[in-house]
């Protein structure tokens, strides 16, 4: 037996009346956990749960999960993201009741900010696991495995006794090029659809509603050009891929790094596509031409609102008009440009929200994509903290999920969402928690949310099941590994053009 378990369930299942839509993407997170693991010599069974889910009839039954990790080793851990917590926590009981004996490990960002609720309400979860991970996994490993004391062990809640102790999270990791890469022999990397690369972790920027810029406190650490692209070679080699998807929202970080970054890959002849996103106060012309130039097929803009007061009241950092000046320009460059607005903002009125709704349709007419989403309040986020200073209710909506905690659980149809009466007991545990799982709610839904989403359909960013079929839109937006052929072809006769300057 493994020393150690370790388990993904981190995915994208979108399901509709009559078909599933599941994308299956690397997981790096965990699989940077595997190489840590490996290299102080400890055994790790990983397990990923988006290959698993292909083949089950109901995945999203808590017994499946029981299932999954039958065989599994004494020590168990799992990292699940905030749209799945609920189902995962329902599951582990479910485990922990068939294997009394195991220890399970919660982490990844699901549980971010309320690991002590989680351990008080749900006592099958014996350890919760905090910040970089890579820092800290293998002491905690070692130390379960021996029966020591958690207490000299950072990053980690446990329990003692009837007690919940905790450790302050390790310090940041400085070099992240110091750190081995994801183990992807640990998967089977020809079933795999989405290959994402990570050139840093956190972000410096206080945007509000961000669930990111938190969990990394809101400073950033790079990777080199160097190690990026070696990793890039590696599943080339590996595994035939030719379209990367960079994960962290701070790609371009500056001038310099992108520029350095387009020159080296340029310099291997390494030919490949990539997405990738980008600030509209961090762009200019060079930049861009020079990402063209080296295969990049798509940037991503959060614009986020058409309205400057919202914007500021969010902390974006910049105004609508640099945000037109920016994307006039980058749809004229690169193949694709992508464009991020969230709507729902409790303190966004009618006017501010049609001034968003114009920009949108502005955009669209000059041929970038419109990816909407509504608001998703997490715990880790300042508007959230804001939200229950100010005593907001929160309301729950079946029909009606932020695109970001689509779990697979609930039927998508064309007047929105339903829920299964078999799944029922899913949502009874988020409705029974608000707190633990605020990303289901929402904030004045007949005032606020509504007819928001009304004029939304009204302007066609909402299409109904039939109309989205015929239009073949990505189910996961600027994350999607299916890109339209003219696409490629575009980003092909770029890469022809002399871009360096």
């Amino acid at each position: 037996m493994a020393d150690f378990t370790l388990a993904n369930f981190n995915m994208l299942y979108i399901r509709t009346v009559d078909d599933v839509e599941q994308e299956i993407h690397v997981p790096l997170g965990p699989l940077y956990l595997v190489s840590v693991l490996r290299r102080a010599g400890i055994d790790v069974d990983f397990r990923d749960y988006q290959l698993a889910a292909r083949g089950m009839e109901n995945p999203f039954g808590v017994e499946a999960i029981s299932r999954f990790l039958e065989g599994s080793a004494e020590i168990v851990g799992v990292s699940c993201m905030a749209n799945l917590l609920p189902f995962v926590i329902l599951g582990l009981e479910r485990f922990k009741k068939a294997c009394p004996s195991s220890t399970v490990v919660l982490g990844g960002v699901g549980p971010w900010a309320i690991e002590r609720q989680l351990m008080e309400r749900f006592p099958w979860i014996d350890v919760v696991a905090m910040g970089e991970a890579e820092g800290f996994i293998v002491p905690l490993v070692e130390t379960l495995r021996r029966g020591g004391d958690l207490a000299g062990v950072p990053g980690v809640l446990y329990r003692r006794g009837g007690e919940i102790l905790g450790n302050p999270p390790p310090p940041r990791i400085e070099n992240l090029d110091a750190l081995p890469l994801p183990a992807f022999d640990a998967i089977p990397l020809g079933e795999y659809e989405g290959y994402g690369v990570v050139s840093s972790r956190g972000c410096p920027y206080p945007c509000t509603f961000c669930s990111v810029m938190p969990i990394w406190g809101r400073r950033a650490t790079y990777r080199g050009a160097g190690a990026i692209i070696d990793e890039m070679e590696t599943l080339r080699r590996k595994a035939g891929a030719d379209l990367f998807l960079f994960q962290d929202e701070f790609f371009v970080s500056s001038k310099r790094r992108v520029l350095e970054f387009c020159g080296e890959l340029r310099r291997r002849n390494l030919r490949v596509n990539w997405k990738a996103f980008g600030r509209v106060d961090l762009t200019d012309e060079e930049t861009m031409e020079a990402m063209a130039g080296a295969g990049c097929i798509e940037i991503r803009y959060g614009i986020e609102s058409g309205s400057n007061e919202v914007l500021r009241k969010v902390r974006k950092g910049f105004t609508a008009e640099r945000s037109i000046e920016v994307v006039s320009r980058a749809v004229g460059i690169l193949p694709r440009v992508d464009t991020f607005f969230i709507w729902g903002f409790p303190f966004e009125t009618m006017e501010d929200f049609r001034m968003s709704l114009f920009r949108m349709v502005s955009f669209r007419t000059l041929g970038a994509r419109i990816l909407p989403s509504l608001l998703c309040l997490l715990p880790q986020t300042e508007i959230f903290r804001q939200i229950r200073r100010d005593g907001l209710e929160l309301e729950f909506c079946e029909d009606l999920f932020p695109e970001y905690m689509v779990t697979g659980h609930e039927v998508f149809r064309t007047s929105g969402t339903s829920i299964d009466e078999k799944h029922r007991y899913i949502y009874d545990l988020i409705r029974a928690n608000p707190d633990l799982f605020p990303g289901f709610f929402h904030v004045d839904l007949e005032g606020n949310i509504r007819p928001k989403l009304a004029l939304m359909r009204e302007f066609g960013f909402y299409p109904d099941l039939e109309e989205k079929q015929k239009a073949k839109t990505d189910s996961c937006g600027a994350h999607s590994p299916k890109v339209d052929p003219r696409i490629r072809n575009a980003a092909t006769s770029l890469e022809r053009r002399p871009h360096e300057r």
